[in-house]
């Protein structure tokens, strides 16, 4: 999967969380939330090793995630402007007082399911290209995670590698179903057109034959 870790909080309270892996992203995820300063709208992305955490933060609440450094920043902000919207839209002012993992239970399905549709479902880049890519994402420049956090502070980040070998089996059997398919139907297109050539020789061997006889029974 692309896109391996995801939360929304409200300044330092997380409220919903989900990872595909196991990862001790969460405790960088929860170091990068204290230290990003104040209360403002900002959109920023921290590098540490080959992942990238991508932050969104909007009216006092922040959808964070953790991606692949392979899959840009066009798609981890697309699904964080996702996630911001169907928090916001499912929990309303209801953001401002909720404690703790207060939407988890129900929330943390939702952040599975829309990491699992931006990693791997072709038609989530499709559509956000579509739409045009983000103006804000555009000026999103890349910083290193030390940037943020202090060096002794900063934690190895530990990453289940077994997530991307799923990611890729994942898309390895949809190209194979892709590919099944359609030596599928060329198998049947040809069959068809061997049965209607073999048809027409027939009727040609046959048209021939009551033509060229002078037989009774090809003259009536």
């Amino acid at each position: 999967m692309a896109i391996l870790y995801s939360l929304v909080s409200r300044g330092s309270v997380v409220l919903a969380e989900f990872s595909a892996t196991s990862t001790n992203a969460s405790v960088i995820a929860r170091q990068i939330l204290e230290k990003i300063p104040g209360n403002t709208d900002t959109h920023v992305s921290y590098s540490q090793d080959r992942y990238i955490f991508h932050v969104k933060r909007t009216d006092g609440l922040t959808v964070l995630c953790m991606a692949d450094e392979i899959a840009g920043r066009r798609i981890p902000f697309a699904f964080l402007e996702d996630i911001h919207q169907r928090f916001v839209r499912n929990y309303g002012r209801a953001v401002l007082s909720a404690h703790a993992y207060g939407m988890n239970d129900e929330f943390s399905r939702v952040l599975s399911q829309q990491m699992e549709y931006y990693s791997n479902d072709p038609n989530a880049d499709r559509i956000n290209r579509l739409k045009g890519e983000m103006s804000q994402v555009r000026n999103v420049m890349i910083e290193n995670i030390d940037k943020v956090l202090d060096r002794g502070d900063r934690l190895e980040l530990l990453v289940d590698k077994t997530a991307n070998m799923q990611g890729n089996t994942f898309r390895f059997r949809k190209q194979a179903r892709r590919f099944r398919s359609t030596v599928w139907w060329r198998n049947v297109k040809l069959t068809a057109g061997l049965i209607l050539l073999l048809l027409v020789i027939i009727y040609v061997v046959l048209a021939f034959v009551c033509h060229g006889l002078t037989l009774p029974t090809c003259l009536k």
